[in-house]
């Protein structure tokens, strides 16, 4: 989730059940006003000419993280930071595999086609392999690859040394195979049918492929029937599953994967850049037992494998490699994955598709406007989202994220309501 993430309070802030228009108690966040906004992108850009001026060497190598990860959440780029990138790959061979990723994250969402000589240079001689990933899929960026897939073949031994590396090699070797061909989506149908995830309280959060357009969020109840809003029409609200990065799901701080994730309460957090507004917690396989995954003190096997995942899916989803991306994803690491509203400038992204949305590290998140007087949130979704999945009868069951198809536009309501519509008959 967030690298700004500080911690969660135990505080569950309740909101109330009858109306999705009542607005509840006055929520404020201090950061919200003008003048902290300001302060706020002040420092961070501060952080990048302060920290990038350091001489770049094994003990200025955090400064130079933290510039980067500053540049990434303001998609900062000037003639004088851009060089000092490109001079931080003169010396990558002697540098940390933390920094590496650092350096590559930052590369991939801000610096599309600049350093792709650097980077396939990186890939042949890493032997890490989220290292090799991320340098794979800069090429696939790039509509290169063939070189990452010989490559690959040619290392996949030695890149591979745990469980996370299998992980992370098995989804890279996935998506090499088919570059090119058709999208295998996972059938609306089948996750929409009555009997999949029968009697439990499910939020559905449907995308596209292309992150930089925002998906929608439904909640449907333990019986099977979908949230409505206080019009009768079904309940849902825009959310955006793009991280900063946008790198796939499979890598710690890409966009949100697809597949079933946990949901298994609220929280509240104090990050800058989450906010106060009450978060839905989510996990993936791996990142928690088996017997809370499947909400069973009975089952007595610790280890996780797909066979486990797939009792969660109907005959024609368990050989669907889309919906698996979750399960994948915490077998190679990821945690702390959420559903949060948001409290980023989303002036910072004024121009994106996404905007006035905001991205992520990865989690699901939904639009919050705070009144820049005050502090007081004026408007969100978030909210509205919380108090639809206690109409549900509260956070305990299953998210669901998937993407429907590859359209260039944001995700409506009217084009997922038929299928909707065919699950409460």
């Amino acid at each position: 989730m967030q690298k700004f993430l500080l911690f969660f309070s135990l505080l569950i802030f309740l909101l109330p059940l009858h109306s999705f228009a009542q607005p509840g108690p006055p929520i404020y966040f201090k950061g919200a006003i003008k003048e902290k906004k300001e302060a706020l992108q002040k420092n961070l850009l501060n952080t990048i000419n302060k920290d990038l001026s350091l001489p770049l060497n094994a003990d200025t190598e955090e400064y130079w993280i933290d510039a980067f990860s500053a540049m990434e959440v303001l998609r900062y780029s000037s003639p004088w930071a851009d060089g000092k990138i490109n001079s931080a790959f003169d010396s990558i061979e002697i540098r940390s595999t933390y920094f590496h990723r650092a350096l590559l994250e930052l590369v991939y969402a801000n610096y599309q086609d600049r350093f792709l000589k650097q980077v396939t240079s990186l890939m042949n001689n890493t032997a890490d392999a989220k290292i090799f990933a991320i340098c794979a899929e800069y090429l696939l960026l790039n509509k290169i690859s063939q070189l990452p897939a010989t490559t690959l073949q040619k290392k996949k031994d030695k890149l591979i040394k745990n469980e996370k590396d299998e992980a992370i090699i098995k989804q890279l070797l996935y998506r090499l195979k088919n570059v090119g061909k058709p999208t295998n989506y996972i059938s609306l149908k089948e996750v929409l049918n009555s009997n999949f995830l029968k009697q439990y309280r499910t939020l559905y959060s449907f995308q596209r492929k292309n992150r930089n357009y925002p998906g929608i969020a439904v909640v449907r109840d333990s019986t099977g029937k979908f949230v409505k809003d206080e019009t009768g029409n079904i309940f849902s609200v825009p959310q955006l599953a793009r991280s900063i990065s946008a790198l796939p799901g499979y890598l710690t701080n890409g966009n949100t994967p697809q597949g079933i994730f946990r949901m298994y309460g609220f929280d509240t957090s104090k990050s800058t850049f989450i906010g106060p507004t009450t978060n839905i917690q989510l996990t993936m396989p791996f990142e928690t037992s088996l017997q809370h995954f499947f909400n069973d003190s009975t089952i007595s096997d610790t280890v996780w494998t797909e066979d486990w995942y797939k009792k969660l899916l109907p005959g024609s989803l368990k050989n669907c490699p889309a919906i698996f991306e979750s399960f994948y994803a915490g077998m190679a690491g990821r945690t702390e994955i959420i559903a949060h509203g948001t409290t980023v400038n989303p002036e910072y992204y004024k121009g994106q598709i996404y905007y006035p949305q905001t991205p992520t590290m990865g989690c699901l998140c939904t639009k919050e406007i705070w009144d820049e007087v005050d502090g007081r949130r004026s408007e969100s979704d978030q909210q509205k989202l919380v108090v639809a999945i206690l109409k549900a009868g509260g956070p305990n069951g299953y998210c669901v994220v998937i993407e429907i198809d590859d359209e260039q536009k944001p995700v409506t309501l009217q084009e997922v309501l038929p299928w909707l519509n065919n699950n409460q008959q």
